[in-house]
């Protein structure tokens, strides 16, 4: 099998076991926190929808919920598109992080189906070839592809794992955040902002 296609299977094997880790995700499960102060979505002070983000990295890193990892995953995909075949113009403050489970699907398949379409139209003299990453660093094409594929089987595990806490939780009465609750409840608030939509 040749590089190309074997990039395109694992390709396709990761994301589909990431969907079938999302499949019936509730708005609850994406806010929730099982533990105090996770990094999660929500809205700033301006209204406008947001994950949490530091740089440099926390040590150690925060525990995140289930909506920010989603965001994550959808949000890489999104920029590693555009910095090694698109515009790379875009930045990661521009994302506004999806509010809803839904949406937050719908931008993990916009940046999937990027990947995929760069994937296939890439010719195999060019699968080792330089390619730009968001934070300018070159790195032979089959690696942006590579990473991506290591990103769905990493962050899709934990999205597993954390979605069986949530499972057991409940089944145990184990309060929910009251954090989560609230975020939970800002879903559908009007944004307050002026000039800001939502």
């Amino acid at each position: 099998m040749a590089r190309l296609d074997l990039l395109l299977v694992q390709m396709d094997e990761a994301y589909e076991r990431l969907r079938r880790r999302l499949e019936g995700l509730t708005e609850d499960e994406y806010f929730w926190e099982p533990v105090p102060d996770c990094w999660t979505v929500h809205r700033d002070q301006t209204g406008r929808w947001v994950t949490d983000y530091a740089f440099p990295d926390p040590v150690p890193a925060p525990v995140t919920t289930i909506g920010w990892r989603l965001v994550h995953l959808a949000d890489c995909k999104v920029m590693y598109h555009e910095y090694a075949f698109g515009a790379g113009r875009l930045t990661f403050p521009e994302l506004i992080a999806p509010a809803t489970v839904q949406g937050a699907i719908e931008r993990l398949q916009e940046g999937q189906g990027l990947l995929r379409s760069d994937l296939v139209n890439l010719e195999a003299g060019q699968v080792d070839g330089p390619r730009l990453t968001n934070w300018g660093e070159p790195w032979p094409a089959w690696r942006i592809f590579w990473a991506m594929i290591d990103h769905d089987l990493h962050h899709g595990a934990e999205i597993s794992c954390l979605r069986d806490l949530y499972r057991a939780s409940a089944d145990h009465d184990i309060p929910v955040s009251p954090r989560a609750i609230r975020s939970s409840e800002r879903v559908n608030a009007p944004v307050r902002a002026p000039g800001v939509r939502p």
